[in-house]
């Protein structure tokens, strides 16, 4: 807590405690906002091809605003914050949440509002586990005249649907819909469920991979609000010809600025001209935008320790008493820029598969698109702990000697922050392989789907949804 006379002191008790709630509220607050902003903002749109592009063009202007968000933080209130004190950096985005909430309930009116259902995600998909479990020892049947919950037929007729991508994979869930022929009254939902929810669980199992191997991408962008931060407070922070200097802190804000500008130009460029080449609605499918954003990661990581292996030996004088240099900083812009890249093309693909192909996967899971959405920041958080994870393990393993880790010495002339850069860089390229193993997996069985890899069945908002509102 800043005194009266500059000096800062340690809060405790009253001012301690309103401090924490006020942080936890804020992280409360983003949690339930951010996954169910951007699906409430999909379900604005109808159905259908013109619908569908829309849709994509809705989750580019969607991150583009993202982009200008985190510019405006990372600029604006950072200077005020810097010379006015954190109290006005907080009251800034204090404001600025006030507008939002206010541009958010000006169109409440004209909003297409999905009513409630209940629990639909957790209560289900624990259903299928039970049902499944209970009947582990049925054989599950193909063509037999057993009926399943739903309709008339063997359950794995059922559950397939004809164009269900996942029909071949999680099988043994099958049996909690086939109907146990011994018992002569109605079963229970815990013990027979319905080829929706088989499938609803299905979906939610195959969409974890790809979820897991874009929690190395939010790795790497720890590392560079962490690390390139260092860097740039050991390198020279003016631009020259004038004496204006880089707050380091500001430094994170590169990628987004650049997204600014490289927004526009995909979806202006080069979705159209994907759109011809591929005949795609989307131009580019969510899984190969997804796969080239995995691919910049690793680019980017190579460029940052190379970055890095230059501004360590121009900062460390060698044994015939060189002189100690600093680099510009504008040498950490090419990560920066490769990476923001990558966030583009990882970030939007993710969102739109979710939206588009899990959540509406054959029909069956049109209500799960904010719990998707909500996977998709879940990688961030698990991002962020593993490369906590990650810094211990590698300062234990490349401790010894009486010396300490790569990253031990806080100090990054002391430091092998550049080898650090390239074991990341190392497990970017091993997970980019892992990730096409899971995306080769994932369309496997989708013979019936559309050009963009979406079912034929996956529609933004079914007829029976549409109730005169929404964009389109």
């Amino acid at each position: 807590m800043l005194t009266m006379e500059g000096s800062c002191e340690r809060a405790g008790g009253t001012r301690a405690a309103v401090f924490f709630v006020a942080l936890y509220l804020v992280a409360l607050g983003a949690g339930c906002v951010m996954p169910n902003m951007t699906a409430y903002g999909g379900d604005q749109f109808a159905a259908g091809e013109k619908g569908a592009k829309r849709l994509s063009t809705y989750f580019n202007l969607s991150y583009l605003g993202y982009c200008v968000a985190e510019v405006a933080a990372l600029t604006a209130v950072v200077w005020a914050q810097t010379r006015f004190g954190m109290a006005v950096g907080f009251g800034l985005a204090a404001a600025a949440l006030g507008a939002g909430l206010l541009a958010l309930a000006s169109g409440a009116a004209v909003y297409r509002n999905k009513p409630p259902r209940g629990s639909v995600i957790f209560t289900p998909i624990a259903r299928v586990f039970v049902a499944a479990f209970s009947k582990r020892k049925q054989i599950c049947p193909s063509g037999s005249s057993n009926p399943a919950h739903t309709a008339a037929g063997d359950a794995a007729a059922v559950v397939d649907g004809g164009d269900f991508r996942h029909a071949n994979k999680f099988r043994f869930l099958d049996k909690a819909c086939i109907r146990d022929a011994a018992d002569t009254v109605p079963e229970s939902e815990w013990r027979l469920c319905t080829a929706g929810e088989v499938r609803q669980t299905k979906t939610l199992l195959a969409v974890l991979p790809i979820v897991a191997c874009t929690v190395v991408t939010n790795t790497v962008l720890a590392q560079l609000q962490t690390f390139s931060v260092q860097q740039g407070s050991a390198m020279d922070t003016r631009l020259a010809p004038s004496s204006f200097r880089i707050p380091p802190a500001s430094l994170q804000a590169i990628p987004y600025a650049m997204l600014l500008a490289l927004v526009p130009a995909y979806e202006l460029l080069l979705v159209p001209l994907a759109r011809r080449l591929t005949g795609a609605r989307a131009g580019i499918a969510p899984l190969q935008r997804i796969g080239v954003g995995l691919c910049l990661v690793a680019l980017s990581m190579a460029s940052a320790a190379a970055v890095e292996r230059r501004r360590r030996d121009a900062a460390v004088p060698a044994s015939g008493g060189r002189r100690q240099q600093q680099l510009s900083v504008l040498w950490l812009v090419p990560q920066f820029f490769v990476f923001g890249l990558s966030e583009l093309f990882t970030n939007v693909g993710l969102m739109e598969f979710f939206y588009e192909q899990a959540s509406s996967t054959a029909g069956t899971a049109a209500h799960m698109q904010a719990f998707f959405m909500a996977f998709f920041y879940c990688s961030f958080s698990f991002g962020f702990y593993l490369s906590s994870v990650l810094v211990s393990l590698v300062n234990r393993a490349t401790a010894g000697g009486g010396r300490p880790g790569w990253l031990g010495d806080n100090d990054l002339n002391k430091d092998r922050l550049d080898l650090f850069y390239w074991v990341l860089a190392a497990l970017s390229v091993l997970n980019f392989f892992c990730y096409l193993l899971c995306a080769r997996w994932y369309n496997s069985g989708a013979a019936g789907s559309g050009p963009d890899g979406a079912a034929p069945g996956g529609e933004v908002a079914s007829e029976e949804e549409d109730d005169g509102k929404g964009l389109i």
